[in-house]
């Protein structure tokens, strides 16, 4: 089998802390094994009759040499679109897109809550189009794999219950506009946009591998490779990195992955390591990046037969650093999916990456954060800030942030009505974005991933 289910730490190299940042390149996905990696059971004993390892320390400077004394270890998460919450997001998001579908000025403001055998839908909807939303749910439920009550939600019998309303006139009357340039702002709130050098997407290499080795279970479990996987999933790499010679963080090395599984009654904990070394992390995970230190958790709980709504209540807008940029920028608070585009949540969001992108892509910076700020039915932004974090590369005399802010608002329209125009958001593309991430993915109808030349 492969190696290395480890139940605890060895050798950790500093901690990590939601302030850290990231870069450098990314290496296409290998489909080679690393080569001799420790095994270890589920219960953190080595299989070859050795002792379980040693815990790591939490300290900010346990180093094995004196080379990796300047390095750090940042960790990102990801969930498959069947985990509780997730499932929420793809739900609201479903609802999103049918109201859009046949009515594009339709107003949304969709939460959904599910546990065993029911899925709530609640919030605020204007449009004029006439939607089965029973229907909508159960198909979304449907199509997460949820289909016989053994997995603790089944589409065809849950309850679902929908309580839903009009938007509020208070807030309408201060959105509304002739033209949709002139809309105000759905709500006020802050949002942040990120971008760096570290992946060929523009995002943070530790959130890129999360990402993808969920998507990677979901993947084995529809086409049958792996016949015991059950929908409900997670997925967690921590990276150790060092720095460049301007002082930008690259990656080193994968420290360790953990992947919790949910699984049928019958397959051993043994297959289970096997087949998602096997058929999980090797497709993804760059072999440059693993060594005979890399640590391997699968299914480190021992056992997840029981899991998905039955397990644990899910809520939509609860995965917001899954979604957005894996714990490596600012988060501004308000959720992303069940909202149409008035909301500067979500629209806002969309358009602070598509700044701090174009800003990296274009080399004014090696890293970019972006913060924007509205009011409610005032149709312009209150604030734009930029962050680079030292790597401002002064290109065309660019060389404060305070020029770049100049820059952006010289060449992008922030009013919220132009950003749902431009990034052209009355379009149903919203479910699309509820699992795997709202950024970093090159998806035709993700407009704010297109670099703006600058």
């Amino acid at each position: 089998p492969p190696s290395n289910l480890a139940m605890s730490t060895t050798a950790s190299v500093g901690t990590a802390s939601a302030s850290a940042e990231g870069g450098g390149d990314a290496a296409a996905p290998s489909t080679t094994a690393p080569a001799d990696t420790p095994m270890m059971g589920t219960d953190g004993s080595a299989t070859d009759g050795t002792s379980p390892a040693k815990p790591a320390s939490i300290a900010t400077s346990s180093t094995e040499d004196d080379a990796a004394a300047n390095t750090f270890l940042f960790a990102s998460e990801s969930v498959t679109e069947s985990h509780p919450d997730k499932l929420c997001d793809v739900i609201s998001d479903a609802i999103v897109d049918a109201c859009l579908t046949l009515d594009p000025a339709s107003r949304i403001a969709c939460e959904t809550v599910c546990k065993t055998g029911v899925v709530i839908v609640l919030g605020e909807i204007t449009t004029s189009a006439s939607i089965n939303y029973e229907q909508v749910i159960r198909d979304a439920v449907r199509d997460a794999g949820y289909d016989d009550p053994a997995k603790g939600l089944d589409y065809k019998t849950c309850n679902v219950i929908v309580a839903l309303e009009e938007q509020s006139p208070d807030i309408a009357q201060s959105v509304d506009a002739a033209k949709v340039e002139d809309i105000g702002a759905g709500d006020s709130c802050i949002v942040f946009g990120y971008a760096c050098e570290e992946t060929p997407e523009y995002m943070p290499m530790s959130h890129v591998l999360a990402t993808k080795l969920s998507a990677r279970l979901a993947e084995v479990r529809k086409d049958g490779t792996l016949d015991w996987i059950r929908p409900d999933g997670k997925t967690q790499i921590t990276l150790e990195y060092g720095y460049n010679e301007n002082g930008v963080p690259v990656p080193k090395r994968v420290h360790s992955i953990v992947i919790s599984a949910q699984h049928s009654e019958e397959v051993s904990n043994d297959k289970i390591a096997a087949d998602l070394m096997e058929h999980v992390v090797k497709p993804i995970v760059p072999e440059k990046y693993l060594d005979d230190k890399t640590l391997y958790h699968m299914n480190p709980s021992g056992r997840f037969v029981i899991g998905g709504p039955h397990s644990d209540a899910g809520l939509s807008g609860r995965k917001p650093i899954v979604d957005t940029y894996g714990g490596w920028a600012s988060y501004g608070g308000g959720a992303l999916s069940g909202k149409d585009a008035t909301k500067v949540d979500r629209s806002g969001s969309y358009a602070a990456r598509w700044i701090a992108k174009s800003l990296v892509a274009n080399g004014y910076c090696s890293r970019c954060k972006v913060q924007l700020s509205f009011a409610i039915g005032v149709p312009h932004p209150i604030s734009v800030s930029v962050d680079t974090y030292g790597t401002c590369t002064k290109k065309n005399g660019m060389a404060t942030e305070r020029d770049l802010v100049k820059l952006v608002e010289t060449k992008f329209d922030l009013r919220p009505g132009s950003i749902v125009k431009e990034l052209d958001l009355r379009r149903p593309i919203m479910r699309k974005t509820a699992a795997y991430g709202h950024f970093g993915r090159e998806e035709e109808e993700f407009k704010w991933e297109k670099v703006k030349d600058i």
